[in-house]
């Protein structure tokens, strides 16, 4: 072929990749995968992607853990090489059931080993649907390299592709091509002393699946009792062909009350977020159990007493949804029971007035201490205030009132729980103090116009975001190539999850951009502990901090630790 016959070897790497796609319908689920990085620069698996190579010295890598690291397929600049032979590659597929609806890359590579007769150092990165390449850089066609390989998610790296340009496969190579018999050149290659290479620093894969989630063997009191109370429960067995089982959601008279996840499968099947689509983001594959049976509590006290329709369905890590229960229920809850459900921590008979002035038409105002916002972000550790005041909606104050407080932990199956809350001054007005140490939450005060009454007649909301607290400590302090440094701290907040909290241990040089180099997860305590070897000589100052990323099951925000520095020599 002409251009050397560049087509040839591309043409035979793509007609092994596998083109199939399923029909897609418009109630197909979409979920993201993060391969290598996630987009906010933290270490992930490089789950579905498998390497390979042929010839000597070509390298198929996965340094994704280490900083600045990536999937890497080069071939070295020694020997020379055959065209069409050899060659180093990564390639992706979807798991069954799923197809490709999108994927954004980071890459950048070269082909500085240059080219000789009817031979050429390239690289390429090319999708099954259509089979085509998409992305290449090929010397004798005058590119030596594209992106940039010190900035690993720079806009210069960035290549994206569209649901028609996908399917159901994708692969990176590093190749000498040309028309049989001829050589690439040896001698020659860039700072790596690679000829020719491409770097994936990252992946977001976005897959779909059509098919969704069943549910069977439905039981529990939920189900069947003529009349629930208190903490009523559903139990069911569920299963899902493709991205797993993910959540059970309860939505009462229209309005979603609960969503509980149903297994995290270690931590695999938790939503890590960072997508601008809505969509749930994973680091695996499939990430949520194909099947799990369940027995899900529903606090019935946030509910009125009376008849209530209840749906209660499931939903795979794509979105897709199926009904377990669709039936209406009558809840009874005591006085008593539903006034400490919603806040109620005071005693005394229904007919005592809650205050001087007590009066049906009421105003409640609360606010953060010295902020105008309803919701507030601040660091692990600080005491916050809480400022309010009650006056009837003609502005005279109720005096002597007590204010119920429910506060709900911000995470995965949290219960809320009523606090000491505060009672009115002369003038109305009420302080109270959250202490150091609590993590983020929404807090709900209502005024009752009756001690015990089961509804208030005022309500406010605040919501307590918490930066997560973290400690770390690294030694030895001086370091140098070939030795290691460890790592250990500890969460400072809890609970932590029963499998423990993933963090992600971060380096710069100092003044620099931070980088990801390793994922680690805590014990139940929040303690962690890391070992890095130091692969390239000195001298250098480095900079660590360990970060924690907002989760579903851990009820703090983003947080990072105390910056320790490490000189190498």
């Amino acid at each position: 072929m002409s251009r050397f016959e560049r087509i040839s070897k591309r043409a035979l790497l793509l007609a092994v990749l596998t083109a199939a796609t399923a029909a897609t319908s418009a109630q197909a689920g979409r979920y993201h995968v993060y391969s290598c990085r996630t987009p906010s620069g933290a270490s992930a698996p490089a789950d579905g992607w498998t390497g390979s190579k042929v010839g000597p010295y070509t390298y198929a890598e996965d340094t994704c853990s280490q900083p600045g690291g990536a999937l890497l397929a080069a071939l070295g600049d020694e020997p020379a090489r055959e065209a069409n032979t050899d060659s180093a590659t990564w390639s992706f597929a979807a798991p069954p059931g799923t197809t490709l609806a999108g994927a954004t890359l980071w890459r950048a590579g070269d082909a500085d080993g240059g080219a000789a007769i009817n031979a050429t150092y390239q690289f390429w990165i090319a999708a099954a649907k259509p089979t085509q390449i998409f992305d290449e850089c090929i010397f004798v066609l005058g590119c030596t390299a594209e992106g940039t390989t010190g900035l690993p998610q720079s806009v210069a790296n960035q290549v994206s592709l569209a649901a028609a340009d996908t399917g159901a496969a994708l692969s990176l190579t590093a190749s000498c091509g040309g028309v049989a018999e001829y050589n690439c050149p040896s001698g020659k290659g860039d700072a790596e002393n690679f000829a020719a290479a491409v770097h994936l620093y990252a992946a977001d894969l976005t897959l779909e699946q059509n098919a969704g989630p069943a549910a069977s063997n439905v039981a529990g009191e939920l189900s069947s009792a003529a009349v629930v109370s208190g903490s009523s429960d559903l139990a069911f067995s569920a299963s899902d062909p493709g991205s797993g089982v993910y959540q059970a959601v309860f939505t009462v008279d229209g309005s979603v009350l609960q969503t509980s996840d149903l297994d995290e499968d270690g931590g695999r099947c938790r939503d890590v977020g960072q997508t601008t689509d809505g969509a749930p983001a994973f680091l695996y594959l499939q990430p949520c159990l194909a099947a799990v049976s369940v027995d899900v509590p529903f606090d019935t006290t946030r509910l009125a007493n009376g008849a209530h329709h209840l749906l209660v369905s499931i939903t795979d890590a794509a979105g897709n949804a199926a009904p377990v229960l669709d039936r209406t229920i009558t809840v009874s809850n005591a006085a008593s029971s539903s006034a400490a459900g919603a806040g109620g921590t005071s005693s005394g008979s229904p007919s005592e007035p809650n205050g001087a002035g007590a009066a049906a038409q009421a105003a409640l105002s609360v606010d953060w201490k010295g902020v105008t916002s309803t919701r507030l972000t601040v660091p692990f550790g600080r005491t916050e205030l809480v400022s309010g005041r009650l006056t009837t909606t003609a502005g005279a104050p109720i005096s002597g009132a007590r204010i119920d407080v429910v506060a709900s932990p911000d995470y995965s199956g949290a219960t809320a729980l009523a606090i000491a809350g505060p009672l009115t001054g002369s003038d109305g007005t009420f302080t109270m103090r959250v202490p150091a140490g609590a993590s983020s939450r929404i807090l709900r005060f209502a005024y009752r116009l009756h001690l015990g009454d089961a509804l208030p007649v005022a309500t406010r909301t605040l919501t307590l975001n918490v930066r997560a607290g973290l400690s770390m400590t690294v030694a030895p302090r001086v370091s140098s190539v070939g030795r290691s440094i460890r790592f250990s701290g500890r969460l400072l907040g809890g609970p932590v999850p029963s499998s423990g909290k993933l963090l992600v241990l971060e380096a710069r040089a100092p003044g620099g951009p931070w980088i990801e180099f390793k994922v680690v997860r805590t014990d139940v305590q929040g303690h962690f502990h890391a070992v890095y070897r130091f692969r390239f000589p000195g001298p250098a100052d480095y900079q660590f901090r360990v970060r924690s990323e907002s989760e579903s099951d851990y009820p703090f925000g983003a947080g990072a630790s105390n910056v320790v520095g490490v000189h190498e020599r």
